[in-house]
């Protein structure tokens, strides 16, 4: 196996790609995104994506033959499904593949012990602590990722077909989402028959919106998402996580609804996914570098 001189770290999200390329002493060398990367959702398609992500992150002089590759990647549960991926990247020193969640709480906390929960179009906890990783939540988006942006578009969204059906009352919420389909229950329904997890995510900015200003159907679904958040917390407490960040484009937004005993034993993360994908690659990290 050739020795690695340099060190990738991919995050594959259901939102968007990023990578990072360093040297061994941790220096940035340059990084790269791409649009969403989620095996659960189409694995060729996060595969093309996150080999299109490496060229654009890697200078044309650097030998691929010298570099680790880190790989997270949304939707990815076993190491069956880790030695897949490791197998479409072979002209390169070594590839880690593991579910973006692990990479993202390495990043998080380094490679010691820690938690993180992972609050984004999908959500997960992840526990590591000693020997062993915990992952907690982070099934996908039909059985799965409560307290994430897309389950809340989708409760938004059920709230507001119901509304327009006239089986609940009209909302703030019903009225806002609703004009997205001219009010059309049936555009609606044809809609939701193609979208994408991310799709409902993007309704969650409308529906934190509407809550923040007193609308009780938004607030009803916020805090349900924030109860599944702290829900993961309390999980990740019991398998002996005392430090445990929250990251994710809706975590900082939920932060203000979740119980008080819950948002005082968050922290900040220390790095990010990309980093932590380079520490499981073997890689350093520059200390002099502020937290990406």
């Amino acid at each position: 196996m050739a020795t690695a001189r340099f060190f990738l770290g991919v995050d594959g999200g259901a939102t968007r790609c990023r990578a990072r390329l360093r040297d061994a002493s941790g220096r940035e060398l340059g990084r790269g995104t791409g649009p969403a990367s989620n095996i659960y959702v189409d694995f060729d398609a996060a595969m093309r994506v996150v080999r299109e992500t490496i060229d654009a992150t890697i200078a044309a002089a650097t030998a691929r033959q010298e570099i680790a590759v880190g790989i997270g990647l949304a939707g990815l549960a076993d190491d069956e499904e880790a030695e897949r991926i490791a197998a479409a990247f072979p002209d390169f020193a070594r590839i880690v593949a593991v579910n973006d969640a692990v990479a993202a709480c390495v990043g998080a906390n380094g490679l010691g012990d820690g938690g993180l929960i992972i609050a984004g179009t999908g959500s997960a906890g992840i526990a590591r602590v000693g020997a062993r990783t915990t992952i907690i939540g982070g099934r996908g988006f039909r059985l799965g990722d409560d307290g994430s942006a897309a389950r809340l578009g989708e409760a938004g969204l059920r709230a507001t077909l119901r509304a327009l059906d006239g089986l609940e009352p009209m909302s703030e919420l019903a009225r806002k989402l609703g004009r997205h389909f001219g009010g059309d229950p049936i555009r609606m329904m044809r809609w939701a028959a193609h979208a994408k997890p991310s799709d409902f995510g993007a309704f969650a900015p409308q529906i934190l919106e509407v809550a923040g200003c007193g609308d009780a159907r938004g607030c009803e679904i916020v805090d349900e998402a924030a109860k599944a958040i702290a829900a993961l917390a309390h999980a990740l407490n019991a398998l002996g996580a005392e430090r445990i960040a929250l990251v994710g484009g809706l975590g900082e937004p939920l932060r203000r609804y979740l119980p008080p005993d819950v948002e005082k034993r968050l922290v900040p993360p220390r790095r990010d996914a990309v980093d932590g994908a380079i520490l499981l690659a073997g890689g350093t990290l520059d200390d002099a570098e502020a937290a990406p």
